[in-house]
């Protein structure tokens, strides 16, 4: 016990010296003995449990971080173990002392974290911290994570995959309504990010101890000075001077929008990705024809990952005006991901997955993102990324029946975006990549594997269009011959356009084949059955349909299903 109190005097006096003392006024952080004196009295105040101890320490707690907040910008040394320490403090007793703890984890985010979120001690203990409180901090401040999470992006970013499994433990808090949309492209564009951080880092030095967001504010008048410079001499914003010829020029400008929109601490709100900006698609270019730095590897490993949590929450948690929200912006980045081949490959297979839940989940979807939808399709030639999307919402178009039976105007105007998209690739073979008019033999032979493949989807969405909305039969019917009646190298285009018209003469088949899997007028219709209604008696019986398999012209058969049921009387 004598012991113990005399720890609890040291550590006291410990703290209220450094708190008076002038020589750490600039820096508290760099008296080696204050950080362990307030863990020290932090494990005191929890084993004894005594409010009175708790009041006796707050005061000087609170002074030293106070002096931290005011000397950050100055301090050499790191003070993210001290914040953190003090945090914890004002977490667990702030009730005690009445000491609302939200505008001090603000103030570490903003004063602290976004100057050291580079240094792995600093990182790892932020995630520690983050991971240990997660439940006061989702109860309490449920707006804390969601509104940095650009800055814990930039951590994980920088830090690479030694942290992601505790980022991955903090990543659900990230999500709120009010960040869910702004989190997809910054989650999806984290190689980028690495590219814009390792361009700070050359440029201006290491990263640990300045604020790349106070930078970017303090740039504003240089930056309005270089555009004029620029006008007028032609040189660049950001020029090296004489240095301009080194391997950092192909570098993001820091002038650029997308830099500003990366690199920054808290969540503004969805903003417009610049990807068609010079600065951009010269980093994009540089990204391909440099070598990747094992930082740029790592986030190219993690972001799929990333990705797949982000999307299980989605569709576990998040409501449908959001998803919804969502589907438009996974339809416009597809096409624009970080150019390497693995990660476009599993980026994209993550998305098309998501976006073929979502609309599994919620058919309706299709009817109201018709715009985007039919604006995708449209766009089915101009390169292999927006043919695949494009496939995939033929194939949700037909399946769900154009958003349900409840969706009759906007199915019409799907099958008419149909319709084109099946005429334009009769007349010609657009398909194939505008950009890309000098093919080999084996470009050309994928050009029109891709044509057929596309061919092939588009027939059996207006098929199952169709059937799901009966008045659009004839037109399907003049539709399906067309295809049936051209002559189309590719036999499997026409050979299915033949099939689905034979099965349009017999509505029960064709309902069971082609019909929709979901609940439609009150009953459901499993496919692989037909429901007769029009015999003795009501039944279901599985029909093996084999009957136009490799046949081509008229069915075989002499006969129609009702020459076999009891006529009713």
């Amino acid at each position: 016990m004598v012991d113990r109190d005399k720890d609890w005097e040291f550590h006291l006096r410990s703290l209220s010296a450094t708190a008076r003392d002038s020589n750490f006024s600039a820096d508290p952080a760099s008296d080696p003995n204050l950080l362990p004196s307030v863990r020290k009295l932090y494990e005191l105040c929890k084993s004894e449990e005594s409010e009175d101890l708790v009041a006796r320490v707050y005061p000087q707690i609170n002074k030293i971080f106070q002096r931290l907040v005011a000397s950050v910008s100055q301090s050499r040394t790191s003070n993210g173990l001290l914040f953190l320490a003090i945090l914890q403090f004002f977490l667990d007793f702030g009730e005690i002392v009445l000491h609302d703890a939200d505008p001090s984890l603000r103030t570490f985010f903003r004063s602290c974290l976004s100057r050291e979120f580079a240094d792995p001690v600093v990182a790892k203990a932020t995630l520690d911290f983050l991971i240990w409180n997660k439940k006061k901090i989702l109860t309490s401040f449920p707006t804390l994570l969601p509104q940095f999470f650009p800055l814990l992006l930039k951590l994980i970013a920088w830090n690479g995959e030694k942290l992601e499994k505790s980022f991955l433990k903090v990543f659900p808090g990230l999500i709120s309504p009010g960040s869910f949309l702004p989190l997809f492209p910054s989650v999806l564009d984290l190689p980028i990010l690495v590219v814009a951080l390792e361009k700070v880092e050359r440029s201006s030095g290491p990263l640990i101890g300045s604020s790349i967001a106070s930078i970017q504010k303090s740039t504003a008048p240089e930056m309005l000075l270089a555009l004029m410079d620029e006008a007028y001499t032609g040189s660049t914003i950001g020029d090296g001077g004489g240095d301009s010829e080194s391997e950092d020029s192909n570098a993001i400008d820091v002038a650029d929008p997308l830099f500003f929109d990366l690199l920054k601490d808290e969540n503004d709100g969805l903003a417009e990705r610049h990807w068609t900006s010079p600065g951009i698609a010269a980093a994009l270019q540089a990204a391909i024809n440099t070598p990747q730095s094992d930082r740029l590897k790592q986030s190219l490993n993690m972001a799929p990952r990333v990705l797949d949590m982000y999307f299980a929450i989605a569709l576990r948690d998040v409501n449908n005006s959001l998803i919804c929200a969502l589907l438009p912006l996974i339809m416009t980045r597809n096409a624009t991901i970080f150019p390497d081949k693995i990660f476009s490959y599993e980026v994209r297979k993550r998305l098309l997955e998501f976006m073929l839940a979502a609309f599994q989940r919620s058919p309706d979807f299709i009817a109201l993102l018709k715009k985007p939808i039919m604006d995708r399709l449209a766009e089915a030639y101009d390169s292999t990324a927006k043919t695949e999307l494009a496939l995939q919402l033929c194939w949700a178009i037909g399946e769900h029946g154009g958003g349900g039976a409840s969706h009759g105007d906007a199915a019409r105007e799907l099958f008419e975006s149909l319709e084109l998209l099946l005429y334009e690739n009769l007349s010609s073979s657009r398909l194939g990549l505008r950009q890309e008019s000098a093919l080999s033999s084996d470009g050309a032979t994928f050009r029109k594997s891709s044509q057929s493949r596309l061919l092939c989807f588009v027939v059996t969405a207006i098929a199952k269009l169709a059937t799901y909305h009966r008045e659009l039969l004839p037109r399907a019917r003049v539709s399906l011959a067309k295809v049936a009646r051209s002559r189309m190298s590719d036999a499997r285009v026409w050979r299915r356009a033949h099939d689905y018209l034979g099965l349009m003469n017999e509505p029960a088949i064709c309902l069971s084949v082609l019909g929709p899997s979901r609940p439609s007028h009150g009953h459901m219709q499993n496919p692989g059955t037909v429901n007769w209604s029009e015999g003795s008696k009501k039944m279901i019986a599985h029909i093996p349909f084999y009957i136009l398999g490799e046949q081509e012209g008229l069915p075989f058969h002499d006969f129609s299903f009702s020459d076999i049921l009891p006529r009713r009387r």
